[in-house]
């Protein structure tokens, strides 16, 4: 059986696509199929045995934190990682939650949700030999622009600038990293965790794994209805 490593979910950004909802609350709390977004993100890693979730949090996040507590109903075993007055971005935020994090973790962002079996994902990466691996969903440019170009279990380019037309994937919102991809920026600094997918796929270090069931996301108002709807069992999964 596959051991899994902790989980970085990166829940710390202001939201101001959901302004007003978000004015008083974290994205996070969001109510979505009548509780709390985050708590069906943790009951889901639960259920995929990731038993240590480091939150790296930062705008109101004492609302999180009395919410989810040490997470121990949802099953899983939380600590926080928050920003300080200058917000560090999503790669600032790792790189200041590695103590929590050990050699290798997943990350995953706060507002996703991204429903498969993560357990062959983890196997995947150990298997590459590469230092962080991207999971990539075959978008065709259907429910976003196409960022990725993946052929043969690597992410040779991933931008979300230039288009190229290898690009009929899109970055699905988990990752895999060793511990040594975010200490090698500085402490305290701000930096963007696609920058640092970027920069591996250009240097030919960045796996890739193909994820067959699309994702959604409450980061917007149209993506927060979609996910509302799901989880409510409103609607099939196919047919958003």
């Amino acid at each position: 059986m596959t051991e899994m490593p902790p989980l970085a979910l990166l829940a710390g950004g202001l939201a101001t696509r959901l302004r007003p909802l978000t004015q008083q609350m974290p994205k996070a709390m969001i109510e979505v199929a009548g509780e709390p977004f985050i708590a069906h993100q943790l009951r889901l890693l639960q259920r995929e045995r990731v038993s240590r979730v480091v939150l790296c949090v930062g705008y109101l996040w004492e609302q999180i934190a009395e919410f989810v507590g040490d997470g121990g109903r949802f099953g899983v075993n939380v600590s926080y990682q928050v920003d300080g007055p200058e917000l560090l971005g999503t790669g600032g935020a790792l790189r200041a939650a590695l103590p929590e994090l050990g050699s290798e973790f997943l990350v995953m962002y706060g507002d996703s949700w991204l429903d498969t079996a993560y357990a062959p994902i983890v196997d995947a990466f150990r298997a590459s030999g590469k230092p962080a691996l991207m999971t990539v969903f075959r978008n065709d440019g259907k429910w976003d622009t196409s960022n990725v170009w993946f052929d043969e279990g690597r992410i040779r380019c991933y931008d979300k600038a230039e288009r190229l037309p290898q690009m009929r994937h899109i970055d699905w919102g988990l990752g895999i990293l060793r511990s040594e991809v975010p200490s090698a920026r500085s402490p305290g600094v701000s930096f963007d965790l696609a920058s640092v997918y970027a920069e591996l796929a250009q240097s030919g270090n960045l796996a890739g794994y193909e994820v067959k069931t699309r994702f959604y996301e409450i980061g917007s108002p149209d993506g927060l209805r979609k996910t509302d709807a799901l989880l409510r069992g409103r609607v099939a999964p196919t047919s958003l």
